[in-house]
């Protein structure tokens, strides 16, 4: 099959190189095979070939061609379920652990983009995280807490004066902002991770989607339209485009879209509403994320659901967005609106283990990808070529069904749920204070 271009986007506009890989062709013989090439596949790939391996990785578009090349571009540690809950899951040892492996994948990511020389910025540090007008100013605690229980000393908080100061809306209350975190291209990066693990010695083929799979023997194999891995571990990493290709995971995962728009340039107007650099989301289930480009455009991201509305639909719905928190924005364009999908699985963690042997799974990562997936392939590379353990660590929260035929619907209704009491939430505000 030909590689489907990548989606018109900001990233696919500005996106530094234009490398390309062939389709697979023939028989390919490997000490790994690799199912998708997002930023888990491909970090993967490096992580496996840096250790030896022939490794062979199997995408069936562009390299970076679905979420992790159409992203808001946010790199922070943690995961898509917050850190109390993550504490009340698996208990504060082993969540310090798990939290650790992620801050040492944002140490990764920064080595990595100085290393191989990864031209994906501007690199902005700092990222804000903002509660709603609505709600009590209670991010302070939240700052004591990731101290107390990570020993997290990158958080600051920022009282509702100073935020508005920084942010020309009265759309919130306080916020943190984390000084760990920052923002980049997504695409550029990805893909800078694909050259680099070319260059260890990795096999990387696009336009090849995977269209059968023997993987009962010593050995496994990976068929497409054009050709054949034979590998001695297999490993999927397909995120939200697993499909049918390997039932478990699918009925584990619930494919969701989630859509970005780029303004028209700002100029000089842009600093008298975003008075700061760094990117910016809310504490809502059904968060904004935003952040001011050097070209003074915004990207501005959010919405999930399980349709796939065409661009002009979703533009309109995300400065519709915008204009809750910025109204003064309403003469701003919009110049180009994308979405994309992502695995979701039910508990909020990634998807790290093993089916069977020699047959391993690195995915899921729903939202909160561009540090834990860099988390997830270091962990699964080390348990394939080490026999590491950590691994294990993900165990609790497995492959929990995620509803099958009704996952889709299931997730629209909940999604429209958390809609409605967000909207509860701010007309009762104005009333709250009148009384």
């Amino acid at each position: 099959m030909d590689a489907a271009p990548y989606v018109d986007s900001f990233y696919a506009r500005t996106r530094r190189d234009d490398t390309r890989w062939p389709a697979l062709a023939g028989t390919v013989e490997a000490d790994a095979c690799i199912i998708g090439g997002g930023l888990a596949g491909l970090n993967l790939a490096l992580e496996l070939a840096e250790r030896g391996r022939r490794v062979a990785l199997v995408e069936a578009h562009r390299v970076g061609w679905g979420a992790s090349g159409r992203n808001g571009g946010f790199v922070s540690p943690g995961y898509s379920l917050g850190a109390r809950r993550l504490v009340e899951r698996v208990g504060p040892a082993d969540a310090r652990l798990l939290y650790g492996l992620t801050v040492a994948a944002v140490a990764t990511i920064r080595a990595r983009i100085d290393r191989f020389a990864i031209d994906c910025g501007p690199i902005v540090p700092g990222i804000l995280k903002a509660s709603l007008a609505e709600e009590p100013a209670g991010l302070r605690r939240d700052v004591d807490f990731m101290a107390d229980m990570f020993g997290v000393t990158s958080l600051e908080h920022w009282p509702r004066e100073r935020l508005r100061a920084a942010l020309a809306t009265e759309r919130y209350n306080d916020a943190v902002l984390n000084r760990g975190a920052f923002h980049l291209h997504s695409l550029d990066f990805a893909r800078g991770i694909a050259r680099a693990a070319a260059s260890a010695g990795a096999l990387l083929f696009e336009g090849t989607a995977a269209t059968g799979l023997s993987l009962g023997g010593a050995t496994k194999e990976v068929r497409s339209a054009g050709g054949l891995v034979r590998a001695r571990a297999v490993i999927f990493a397909c995120g939200g485009y697993i499909g049918r290709l390997q039932p478990r995971l699918a009925l584990a995962t619930v494919p969701v879209a989630t859509y970005v728009m780029l303004t028209e340039p700002l100029g000089a107007r842009l600093g008298s509403v975003i008075g700061v650099p760094h990117g910016v989301s809310d504490t809502r289930f059904c968060n904004d994320y935003y952040r001011p480009l050097a070209d003074t455009r915004i990207l501005w991201g959010g919405r999930v659901s399980t349709f796939h509305p065409p661009a002009d639909r979703i533009a309109a719905a995300l400065k519709r967005d915008m204009l809750q928190v910025y109204p003064q924005l309403r003469d701003v364009a919009v110049e180009v609106a994308w979405g994309g999908t992502m695995g979701y699985p039910r508990h909020k963690m990634p998807q790290l283990g093993r089916l069977a042997p020699g047959v391993w799974h690195c995915m899921g990562f729903g939202g909160h990808g561009m540090a834990a997936t860099t988390t997830g392939a270091a962990v699964v590379a080390a348990a394939i070529a080490e026999g590491d353990d950590r691994w294990r660590l993900f165990a609790p929260f497995g492959l929990a069904f995620a509803g099958g035929p009704l996952a889709r619907p299931a997730a629209q209704t909940i999604y429209w749920g958390h809609k409605l009491r967000d909207a509860w939430r701010a007309r009762a505000r104005p009333r709250a204070a009148a009384s």
